[in-house]
């Protein structure tokens, strides 16, 4: 199969109206990303450009998605919105607890002591915070030991002892007394190259919502370098959890899990290194999902400007292949810098679209529109959303999602209004969080599947769900992690044909094993439990 990408803005408002609409201020999402430290001085420190993620999360188990926003400067602490009945957000963090006063970078989502209550981890650059959920809207703070710079992080039961344990990213040993500057000799930003990475950090949960480090006992620690997204799922299919981590200019790491609980780099191996060309890339965000719909789940890494987004192509037993060109996405990076990023199906064809957040780390001429701060104007730059045209080319298609020109860094999707299609939450640093409602025109039906544990009433993160239509298969991924310093819907969400009756739906667990369920129509969501299956 030949994949082409059309590589102009197409204005596809008079065929389809409105693809996705800007509801924050109609929301009542009121949030500013402050990246400043206390003494509020921009002084070109690397912390300052990287912010910052957020999370769709159902904290209070009423059944919609609520919103918590991370927060830089300590004098501003991180937000918790919780959604009312009437789709507005109220902003609950003082009552809540959850108001981290770090250096915030990211979150992750999951129930880590199996109450059937979310709880929240923070990464900052500094000491890292787990929020315990107590119920009632009220969280308990408990302090991590490491003092590194936190990035992404990722719940999922690698050890298939029945709780969620945690992989923390680790960017670079920062040192805030070192400049770097333009070719005109004016200050910028440093680069990654220019500090050591450091090592990434695995903590197994021990089943009292305590957590033990085993990054050295498990090999995660034998390698230090720039992490900046991280993925959990069964990538060569042998029943057991990896890890998949984006490094900033280093090769990337695929941790393969072995029979002992130890994991082997095999990134190399495996073809998920380095790029088609053998270079290394500026590994920013991670999107997971059958990009080629043939059962298995491919990798889409977002990359510095001047590089390319890149696809990982799941060829099964062979590893993974570099196919950026070869299905057509060669083009979509190349001007932009990418972080945050999804894989969705807006319309509902059957088919995953995507949707990239950018912004610069090195100065640039300011855009038209881009903000006026004559500090973080110049790292300014749009959206993106790229259609998949019928699984053959994709095409950039424009809207309110890429209309402002702001520095974004997270990016996740949800069913934030409850109709069935996923919904865009993008934080920005420096700026606004904003929330997209989808709006646009369906072409076919539409499936939400929960797949839950057996041991609890928890998410089973990194469970594989296919469901057959008319003879069809498709194939999705329930994990909240994942893109960029962000946690997203912890659902699988199908775009499904219009016609015809679904034939099966099989859950592949963490664990490997897989169950089959029945499903009564579509147009709904559904869930299913481990054990509970055939």
């Amino acid at each position: 199969m030949t994949w082409l990408f059309v590589a102009n803005c197409v204005d596809v408002s008079a065929r389809d109206g409105p693809l996705f609409t800007d509801i924050t201020a109609s929301a009542g999402l009121v949030f500013e990303h402050d990246p400043l430290p206390a003494d509020g001085a921009f002084k070109f420190r690397l912390p300052e450009i990287m912010g910052s993620g957020g999370a769709f999360l159902d904290f209070d188990g009423d059944g919609d998605l609520d919103i918590y926003l991370v927060q830089a400067t300590p004098l501003k602490p991180n937000r918790l919105y919780r959604q009312e009945e009437d789709g507005h957000f109220e902003d609950v963090t003082e009552a809540s607890g959850l108001g981290d006063r770090g250096y915030g970078m990211g979150v992750a989502v999951g129930d880590v002591d199996n109450d059937g209550r979310l709880d929240v981890y923070v990464t900052n650059y500094g000491r890292d915070a787990l929020y315990h959920n107590r119920g009632g809207g009220r969280f308990e703070k408990t302090e991590m030991a490491s003092e590194s710079w936190s990035t992404s992080a990722v719940f999922c039961d690698f050890d298939a002892d029945g709780y969620l344990d945690l992989y923390v990213t680790s960017y670079v040993k920062y040192d805030a007394g070192k400049s770097c500057f333009k070719h005109d000799g004016s200050a910028d930003f440093c680069g990654p190259q220019e500090f050591p990475g450091e090592a990434d950090r695995l903590y197994r949960n021990d089943g009292n919502g305590n957590f033990t480090d085993v990054s050295r006992s498990s090999r995660i620690a034998s390698m230090r370098a720039p992490g900046l997204g991280v993925v959990c799922l069964d990538l060569n299919a042998d029943g057991r959890l990896d890890f998949y981590v984006a490094n900033d200019g280093k090769a990337n790491q695929l941790w393969i899990q072995q029979d002992d609980g130890t994991f082997v780099d095999d990134a190399y191996m495996l073809g998920a290194a380095l790029n088609a060309f053998g270079k290394e890339e500026a590994g920013m965000g991670i999107a997971t999902g059958d990009v080629d719909n043939d059962g298995d789940i491919d990798l889409f890494l977002t990359h510095l400007r001047n590089e390319t987004n890149t696809l990982y192509r799941n060829d099964g037993e062979l590893g993974f292949e570099d196919a950026t060109h070869h299905m057509g996405f060669g083009k979509t990076g190349i001007d932009r810098t990418g972080f945050g990023v999804a894989m969705l199906d807006f319309d509902h064809d059957g088919h995953l679209d995507l949707a990239v957040a950018h912004g610069r780390v090195a100065w640039g001429p300011p855009l038209e529109g881009s903000p006026s701060n004559p500090s973080f104007g110049p790292y300014a730059e749009p959206n993106v959303l790229l259609r998949n045209v019928g699984g053959a080319q994709f095409e950039r298609v424009a809207g309110e999602l890429d209309a402002a020109i702001e520095i974004s860094r997270g990016l996740v999707t949800g069913d934030v209004d409850g109709d069935g299609d996923l919904d865009v939450l993008v934080t920005n640093n420096a700026g606004p969080a904003r929330l997209f409602r989808n709006d646009a025109s369906k072409i076919g039906r539409w499936l939400l599947v929960r797949a839950l544990s057996d041991r609890a009433e928890r998410d089973a993160h990194g469970a594989l769900v296919t469901v057959s239509v008319g003879g069809r298969l498709f194939t999705r991924l329930a994990q909240p992690g994942g893109s960029y310093l962000s946690s997203g819907d912890p659902r699988a969400h199908f775009g499904l044909p219009a016609e015809g009756v679904v034939e099966a739906l099989t859950v592949v667990w963490p664990d490997g094993e897989a169950e089959s369920f029945s499903v009564d129509g579509l147009n709904r969501v559904i869930v299913v439990r481990k054990g509970e299956g055939q």
